[in-house]
This record gives C-alpha cells, structure tokens and sequence, in this order.
C-alpha cells in the first residue's frame, strides 16, 4: 500500500482529501487514507507502551479544524481502543493547547498538517514534554509504519486490526470529549501564565499580569484576530484577553469555516489588516495589533497599527521574531536573569545576532524544524544558558520556554510586555542609545530595531522545484560551480563590501563552520555566509529541501536595507542551483 506521505519529525503530512486535491474541502478520506490512520495509530501505541511501561498509558488525542480531521480521529480512536490505549479525546484543539495539557498524560497524537493547504492533513507524536518527538524517535515510529504498509493486503490487514472492537468503548471515548476538552482549556491556561510570566506560583504571574494590566488600562491595548477557522476558534483566545483587560476583535471564528489561504503569511494577513483598519475609522482606536494563525494555531504573524502612516502595517516574519526576541531578551534582564541566550534555525536573519550583542545574549542556531531547535534549547538550557526564546525566525514562529511548541498569544503578550512594562523597554533603548518618547508606539520600538533585507519564506523566488532527490550530491555540484563562479562574481560584490565567503552546515541541533565540503550538509541545511575586510558577516544565501512539503527552499539575508544586494544574491543562488540541478 502506497502512502505518498512525508514522514518527518515535524509532522507526518499528505493530501488526505479523496480527490487527491489539495484544494478540496471535502470530508471524506477513502479506505487507503483510513488504513494510513490506523497504522499510525497502531505504532504510536506500541511506542507509547514500551515507553511507558504500562498496559494502558493514557493518550490525549486531538485535530485541528480541516474536514478530514474527523475521519482519521475516528481511526485512531477505534485502533487505540483495539490496543488498549486510554484514549482522551478533545475534539477541535490548537497544537499548543493539546501539548499542554499533554503533559499530563503520556503521550499525545494530533492531526493536523499545520499551514499546509486545506485538504492536506497528517499527524504530530509527542510524549509528555509539551513538543513532538525528536527525529531520532520519529525514526522508529517511520521504519514500523513503513514496513506496516508494505505488507501484502496491507490495507485489509488495517481494517481487520479495528473490526472486533466493542462499540461501548468507542461510545465511551466521545462521551467524555466535552469535559476532556474543558480540561484541556484549563491546562492551557494555567501553563500560558507561566510561559508569559516565566514564574511559577500564582502570586508571581499575578503580579506580571498586573503590571500588563496596568499598562494595557493606560495605553488603550486591543487585538484583532482573523482566525480563518482554525483551532484557535475553540481555544482559550477571546477568554484570556478579556480576562486581562485587552478588547479582543474576531473575524471568521466559527471552526472548520476555513475562508482562504491557511498560511500566516503577507498575503494571508490582509484581512486582519483590513478589519484593523474598519475598528479604527468606527472609532476603535485600541485595536493596534493583530495577528492570524494557521489551522493549528501554533502560529500567528503580526499586524499592527503604525500611527504615522495611519493604517495597518503587516510585519515580515523575521521581523515578527526580532520583536519578540527582543522583548523576551529585554524581560530576562529586567527580571535578573543571568548568561540569556537564544536558539534559533539557520534561516533565521542575522538581525538576531545584532540585537542579541546588545543585550549580551549568545545564538545559537540549528536545522529548520521546531523539533530540531527545541532540542537545541534543551542541550544549552542543560549547559548553563538561560534560554527562554527560541524558535524559527524564518516563519516568524516563537517559541517560550516552558513552552516546546510555537504560541502566537506568546507572542502577541510579549509585544504587550514591551509596551506595558516600562524598564523592559528602558534597557534596550540604553543599550541601543535610542531616545523614545514617554509612550512609545510600536512603529517607535521597530524603528530602533537592526534593518535587514532577507527573502520572505513564502515568496515564490524562495521555492524551487529540484529533480536531483539526492540532495548531499546536488550539493556538491553546487560547490563545484559556486567556486569556479566565485572569483567572476567577487569583483561584482566587492562594491558591497563583500571580500571572502564561508560556508556553515546544520544538521539537526549541530551548526558546523568553516565547512569545506558542502555535501556534507546531506539533508540538512546549507548557508554561505559573506563577510567583508574585517570579518564582518554582511549576508548569506541559504538552502534546505522541505522536510514537510516536495519542494527546495532558498533565501538570502543582507545587511542593512539594500534590495539590489539580496536580489542580486539570491537570483546568483537559483542561477548555480538550477546549473547544479542539471549538472
């Protein structure tokens, strides 16, 4: 039995709708779809088990809002009952609401295929600390899966696993959804006052909280969200806003009501802009951030109101995370954290670095996938550094320790931070030598930020379609003619400042520098990082094939605002890759 899925760590992913289209906003999944669900299921239980050391560990397991969604839950409720599984099941849940309140049981199982398009689906695995499973664990579970479905009548082989199971068992599981899922709200909420506050005891949130309250009270603070009907309709959102004093505005929040593109991307933030835009003219002039997250709701990139220009401002993923770096970076110093650092994937801008020096934070940086920086963090957490942010600059994606999954309340509360705490926001002016006014706005704040050009994840010209499968042998080619075009385009680059140039791979949480042979890389990711006379790094060119999707990712980052350059460099970059692919 064909599967035609990626398999990776960050996600199990395919079309999962009948029609084979990605489009497709249909509900039905056909009997191959259904069969892939339960194997799923099956080795999922019989990791957990072995983990777990009991006969019937307790799995929560949930989906976000695509229509396939139900058909594969009911799968896996069906083969988890089958394998003895204790089965939560809370229905239409966010990614960071389900991890949450996982780590309460012992493992989770949740379907979603995140920002890909609507009739896309797959499942994440995750056991009891708050992320999905490394790329080391996904192995094991991928190679029983495989060798599952390649077995002769794979698919009927599927089926008869889930045929003898009482239907009182499965009765039992949907009876109790309602309540699961008011328990996982309450989970949720209780673990996003510890990840905002980095406190643990009620009386130290509420003291934060206090001051955001204080702050949010004097500066008129609202949030517009455009859900697209995500998981995040049925989440903690509209609550906890409220419960701070922060008006909350909501355009398409009816779950499953999905009404365009699912990416929180430039293209896809024109409706919460447009809605930030009507609040203000009726007169709502607190609504001065925004954000939409994909059907998940892990994720949510940021608009916000930039009173000079009066009109809503949609900010470039890399920007979003500067932000929030920034004003976590700035919350640790403030709160007497000692040796802060932050982890990050090899895409994200070198703005990161900037700010970081500033306020005496390392970076450290590893392979795209937020299983790979979440490992990251934990290997320096378990070194001595404090890191509290981390996450992919790239997509914009933070992630907040004690949090192992990106949050867009995270990020939304660490803008709010900024705003409302007043000696946050003090250190990094001191720092940077800027003078604010007594209430800054957040076009004042991103106005002292480091200026970058950097290729946006979502545009076209970052996407390549690759025909060499063997990426550590396109690579290499790549090599061959980058260093017999290297010496031509020197002189070209010169007039930028630009002198040498030095390769740096990751694979996993592991950077290498100084690499001489870029097969090396493999899968994994390849920057060329280009540095003028005195060693200063002044851009780089990046690429990775798509762990999540069939498709080769490129990308450039400039120094300073200069649009020539990183055009320059990142059409160079396709010219050699296209050159490579032929090779």
């Amino acid at each position: 039995m064909k599967t035609n899925m990626i398999l990776s760590a960050s996600g199990w992913r395919k079309v999962f709708a009948i029609s084979g289209a990605e489009q497709d906003k249909t509900a039905m999944i056909g009997e191959d779809n259904i069969a892939i669900s339960i194997y799923a299921a099956k080795v999922f239980a019989d990791y957990i088990k072995e983990r777990s050391k009991k006969m019937s560990p307790r799995v929560v397991l949930g989906m976000d809002s695509r229509p396939t969604g139900q058909a594969i839950a009911e799968a896996a409720v069906k083969c988890f009952a089958s394998q003895g599984i204790d089965t939560e099941f809370l229905g239409i849940t966010a990614a960071p609401e389900i991890m949450a309140h996982a780590r309460k049981a012992d493992g989770f199982m949740y379907i979603s295929a995140s920002h890909n398009p609507v009739g896309h689906n797959g499942i994440k695995f995750g056991l009891n600390g708050g992320g999905v499973l490394n790329g080391a664990e996904n192995a094991l579970l991928v190679e029983k899966f495989n060798a599952l479905c390649a077995e002769d009548d794979a698919q009927q082989k599927a089926f008869e696993l889930i045929r003898t199971v009482p239907e009182e068992k499965i009765a039992a599981v949907y009876k109790n959804a309602a309540r699961n899922k008011q328990n996982a709200l309450a989970s949720y909420h209780d673990f996003l006052l510890n990840s905002i506050t980095a406190k643990e005891t009620r009386e130290e949130q509420e003291h934060i909280f206090s001051l955001i309250k204080e702050g949010v009270k004097k500066r008129g603070i609202g949030v517009v969200c455009d859900m697209n009907g995500s998981a995040r309709a049925l989440s903690v959102d509209k609550d906890f806003f409220a419960e701070n004093g922060i008006s909350f505005y909501a355009i398409n929040d009816t779950a499953g009501r999905i009404v365009h593109e699912i990416i929180p991307e430039s293209e896809n933030l024109v409706h919460v802009a447009a809605e930030m835009e009507r609040l203000q003219a009726q007169g709502k002039t607190d609504a001065i951030l925004g954000y939409m997250p994909d059907c998940d709701g892990d994720r949510g990139n940021i608009v916000y109101w930039d009173e000079n220009q009066k009109k809503a401002v949609i900010l470039k993923a890399q920007e979003v995370f500067n932000l929030s770096v920034l004003s976590e970076l700035t919350y640790q110093l403030w709160s007497g954290a000692k040796n802060p650092a932050v982890a990050v994937n090899c895409p994200t801008s070198m703005r990161i670095e900037e700010t970081a020096k500033e306020l005496g934070a390392k970076v450290f940086r590893g392979e795209v996938g937020e299983a790979n920086i979440v490992n990251l963090a934990a290997e320096k957490r378990a070194e001595g550094f404090d890191v509290r942010i981390f996450g992919e600059g790239s997509n914009g994606g933070t992630i907040t320790h004690p949090s192992a999954v990106r949050d867009p309340l995270n990020t939304i509360f660490a803008i709010i931070k900024l705003l409302s705490i007043k000696d946050q926001l003090k250190l990094w002016c001191e720092k940077r030598g800027a003078a604010l006014r007594e209430e800054p706005s957040i076009t004042d704040i991103l106005s002292t930020l480091p200026a970058y050009t950097t290729t946006g994840v979502s545009e076209p010209r970052a996407v390549l379609h690759i025909e060499t499968t063997d990426h550590a042998v396109l690579k290499g080619k790549f090599q061959a003619i980058f260093e017999a075009e290297w010496n031509k385009k020197r002189d070209e680059l010169q007039k930028y400042g630009i002198e040498r140039w030095e390769a740096v791979i990751t694979n996993g949480t592991k950077e290498t520098r100084g690499v001489t042979d870029f097969s090396q890389s493999k899968k994994g990711g390849l920057k060329i990082l280009f540095k003028g006379k005195d060693d200063t790094p002044l851009a780089f060119i990046w690429m990775r094939g798509s762990g999540t999707e069939p498709v080769f990712r490129i990308m450039c980052d400039v120094k300073g605002t200069n649009a020539e350059l990183e055009r320059n460099l990142l059409a160079w970059e396709t010219e050699l890759l296209l050159k490579s692919d032929k090779a």
